[in-house]
């Protein structure tokens, strides 16, 4: 006998928080697969009789819904609820009010989902991976771990260089107004849907699927309705520079209410940070990553070919490129397709660098694959591989034409970070990528990868060492040296030439213009001698050609005039921009007004121009930026000082970005954690 109900009642609320998506809202069902939700139906007569009373279930979810690709469940009333399928069951003793407890498949496709109840009552959920759920493939066995990788809305991106890593705050921002249907728009726009839409929503339940949907529709290199648009120029026409982004709220917003035009301009750690967003949005536990002197390999050989001419300038000979740094995503989830022993972290790289499948895309690729040589993996193991491990060839060219292979000190893959879980801490994981340099484990993962260990290759050193060090502080708008130490290890007079230039970059490795230049024809080094070579590097000469990346590539080359034998010295290094003083003035209450006092001083030798401050936050500024303008130029020595105000939403612990623009030194950013109460 069919249940005789009117009305119904989704518990919204109740159901959301439970399923640790309130977060979202609590205007509609939003749950998580594999656990059970509750409705209430309002019974016009009678009351629930088990094993009398029916009622007839069919839970659909895309354009083609079938049974066979999983997009399709009809199931009915049963005692008690099936967690490993679509299962119903009352909870609720006899009365008026039915409480219908609902459990969705723990591999049923994410999406849209509309559910009808005896083919006349209709309501409508969206469905996310569960990673709280032991059956899902998502599942993370650590709450510290799901509250940093899946409900942080805000965290710690690492720029800058391997050996001054700048800590940078992003609001991911998945559970602002708006983003989490802006998600689900991108799986629908992508170019597999458009194909074949019943294949693509029944792929929605693999994890490994979704992660590559997203890795290429991140990127809108195919024209395929991607979000962001990348570019590398010295300018940002027609958009506006990476560094300006604060999260990815703005970017998603506006790329869902401009009919999916791709967003201008992303860089590798906005290409990273937005899918990191739409991965946490959508259930998946997931973190991004910087790897430091990271590989760029465009012809798939593990090697990195790099050519100086005799004033140790990198010559555009080979597309094979070093950059500074490079971000890209890890999400956590097992791996059924392959053999045991990968499961866990999967990186995968929405900046678009080369094409996999004939799609800018790369991954996911477990980490455990590119520790182990292990490049047959699904998918593109083989250039994550070389990002962290391929090896450095240096070759001199002189100016006959002919080259030498010559003794450069470079390594690829250093210092790969991330963000602490819950704290704002750099966690290094180099070491989940490769084995320590130089170990037996290192040498057995590149014999596996079927290429020569770096030991076997690298040139005998020639007895020559070069060295460059730094000075303690290298501040924007300051005049400081840098050094070249060079050394003769052998029992013989030596007589050399010292090339010590400097050069603007940027941080994918594009060389810029010369700020300072020293050419020692004769530099002569007794047996065991060193020198000590200064390079004074002045603002006047390098304001002008430095990048936004604040960036200085340093290049020593030492030849012997003997031998003609060379050694190469390289060495980037990070211009420090003003501090940002962040001052909070009230009592950090929910839905108190309060004023955040931002301070600047202005340490460059000239005004600076066009000056505003921007703040946005997590659950702090509405998912909006606040600008204030300052209407005067601020004066070498002078302060720029506004107080910007804000009303928190929630409460908890939550990260304020502070942005200070102006015409002299790009975007400086800030940040400071604020604890709100309730």
């Amino acid at each position: 006998m069919a249940l005789d109900f009117g009305s119904w009642d989704l518990a919204c609320e109740f159901n959301n928080t439970d399923h640790r998506t309130e977060l979202n809202g609590t205007d509609r069902l939003i749950v998580r697969r594999g656990r059970p939700f509750t409705i209430n139906l309002n019974l016009r007569s009678g009351s629930y009789q088990p094993g009398v009373n029916q009622l007839q279930i069919t839970a659909e979810t895309g354009p083609q819904p079938v049974e066979q690709y999983g997009t399709r469940a009809d199931f009915g009333l049963s005692a008690t609820i099936d967690d490993t399928c679509w299962s119903a069951a009352v909870t609720s003793p006899p009365g008026e009010i039915v409480s219908l407890s609902i459990c969705s498949a723990p591999d049923a496709p994410i999406g849209r989902y509309t559910v009808t109840l005896d083919g006349r009552a209709q309501f409508e959920l969206i469905l996310l991976f569960n990673p709280w759920c032991p059956r899902d493939v998502v599942y993370m066995d650590s709450e510290e771990k799901l509250e940093e990788y899946v409900l942080a809305q805000d965290g710690i991106i690492y720029r800058g260089d391997a050996k001054y890593p700048i800590p940078s705050a992003w609001e991911f921002g998945q559970f602002e107004e708006g983003i989490l249907d802006a998600c689900l728009r991108i799986l629908d726009v992508n170019p597999k849907y458009q194909r074949n839409p019943g294949k693509d929503c029944s792929g929605r339940r693999n994890p490994i699927y979704v992660s590559r949907v997203l890795s290429a529709m991140v990127n809108s290199n195919d024209r395929d309705n991607g979000v962001l648009e990348g570019c590398w120029r010295d300018t940002f026409d027609g958009g506006v520079s990476p560094m300006s982004w604060r999260g990815s709220v703005e970017i998603l917003r506006t790329w869902n209410t401009t009919s999916c035009l791709p967003v201008r301009y992303g860089q590798c750690w906005v290409f990273a940070a937005v899918a990191c967003t739409v991965s946490r949005a959508l259930g998946i536990p997931c973190r991004v990553v910087t790897n430091y002197l990271s590989a760029h390999d465009t012809n798939a050989n593990l090697v990195i070919e790099r050519y100086v001419d005799e004033n140790g300038k990198l010559l555009n000979v080979s597309k094979d490129m070093i950059w500074n740094y490079h971000c890209w995503v890890e999400s956590w989830m097992s791996r059924p397709d392959l053999k045991a022993g990968f499961d866990g972290w999967q990186a995968s790289d929405p900046t678009p660098q080369e094409k996999s499948e004939n799609v800018f895309c790369c991954g996911p690729v477990p980490v455990q694959a590119i520790k182990e040589g292990e490049l047959t993996f699904k998918y593109d193991a083989s250039f994550v591989f070389a990002e962290v491990n391929a090896d450095v060839e240096t070759f001199l060219r002189y100016k006959d034409g002919n080259t030498r292979k010559i003794t450069s000190t470079s390594q690829v893959g250093q210092k790969i970070s991330t963000k602490s879980v819950g704290s704002d801490q750099r966690e290094d994981i180099t070491h989940l990528y490769k084995y320590p340099e130089g170990s037996d484990e290192e040498r057995a993962a590149f014999e596996k990868a079927k290429h020569q260990n770096k030991l076997l290759n690298q040139q005998n050193n020639t007895g020559l060492h070069v060295n460059i060090k730094v000075s303690l502080e290298m501040r924007k708008g300051c005049d400081f040296d840098v050094f070249a130490v060079v050394t003769n290890n052998t029992s013989v007079d030596k007589k050399c030439r010292l090339v010590f230039a400097s050069r603007a970059i940027t941080y994918d490795g594009t060389i810029g213009q010369e700020c300072g230049f020293k050419d020692l024809l004769n530099v002569e080094l007794p047996p065991g001698g060193e020198r000590k070579v200064q390079l004074r590097l002045n603002y006047s000469k390098y304001c002008n050609v430095i990048t936004q990346d604040n960036l200085i590539r340093l290049g020593a080359l030492l030849i012997d005039y003997s031998t003609r034998d060379a050694v190469l010295a390289m060495r980037t290094i990070v211009l420090e921009n003003p501090e940002i003083k962040i001052r909070i003035l009230g009592e950090p209450k929910v839905n108190r007004q309060l004023a955040a006092e931002l301070t600047m001083q202005n340490n460059l030798p000239e005004p600076l121009g066009a000056c505003c401050f921007s703040i946005e936050g997590a659950n702090l500024t509405g998912g909006k930026t606040i600008t204030e303008s300052i209407p005067t130029s601020v004066e070498p020595g002078q302060e720029a000082k506004v107080k910007i105000y804000f009303t928190p939403t929630h409460s908890g612990l939550r990260k304020l970005l502070v942005d200070f623009n102006s015409d002299r030194l790009g975007h400086v950013k800030g940040f400071r954690n604020v604890i709100i109460g309730k």
